[in-house]
């Protein structure tokens, strides 16, 4: 692969790599604890405690979460079971334990247990396809009566895992040119084969798909500036 060519504004200090440029610009957006997107978690969050006040006491399962999503919780609930693919990178406190599992195919020590809630942020989405999907949201019924699913909405003008404009609408050989050379990718991927697994690995979701998937749940949205960004799923004790 070629390497990016620098880029100087008129009068600006020396040459940035683009590529330390759009990590900088997504580290504000996306990731840093002062960031865009750390802050609309933070509000995302209050909208969980109006729902969950209770949140404190309960026992948390959290599909596909991160313990670092917890740990700067406002509110830590009594105890949180991980569940994800991959191992945690930070460390794990004592009312927290991680399952190294597939949420679309709980083991039975998991499966056949009951939790206060069942919560999950911007997963199901990557989980494989509507017939994993769907098997992902038997289980989120299965765990709990209470439940607080979150997905990036498919109509929101900027896609949120490449920051860029429209790109869930273009056509995939266009997607996998953006994720091969867009700074404000995550992890570019380093090759044509790579980008077209990793455009296609993701799935925004509609109004339509998430009323299919929890039918007896209400669909909050939570809005930027005046659009909606995300869908949650959610039911609250009667």
């Amino acid at each position: 692969m070629t390497a990016t060519p620098e880029f100087r504004a008129p009068g600006s200090a020396p040459d940035v790599p683009a590529d330390d440029l759009g990590r900088r610009l997504r580290q504000k957006l996306i990731g840093r604890p002062d960031s865009f997107n750390t802050r609309l978690r933070a509000r995302r969050f209050s909208m969980l405690l109006e729902r969950f006040p209770d949140l404190d006491r309960m026992e948390v399962i959290d599909l596909g979460g991160t313990v670092r999503t917890w740990t700067r919780a406002p509110v830590r609930p009594k105890h949180v079971h991980l569940v994800n693919l991959e191992p945690p990178v930070d460390e794990v406190p004592d009312w927290v334990s991680v399952e190294l599992a597939d949420a679309c195919d709980l083991p039975e020590r998991l499966a056949g247990r009951g939790f206060d809630l069942v919560y999950s942020n911007s997963v199901i989405e990557h989980v494989g396809g509507h017939e994993r999907r769907s098997r992902f949201a038997d289980g989120v019924h299965r765990l709990s009566d209470r439940h607080w699913i979150q997905v990036p909405y498919l109509y929101f003008p900027i896609e949120p895992h490449w920051v860029f404009p429209m790109f869930q609408f273009l056509p995939l050989r266009l997607q996998v040119a953006v994720a091969l050379s867009w700074p404000l990718s995550g992890v570019r991927p380093r090759t044509r084969a790579d980008a077209m697994v990793a455009v296609m690995e993701i799935e925004l979701l509609c109004r339509t798909q998430m009323r299919h998937y929890f039918p007896g749940s209400a669909l909050l949205t939570e809005r930027v500036g005046g659009l909606t960004k995300s869908l949650i799923a959610v039911t609250t004790p009667h």
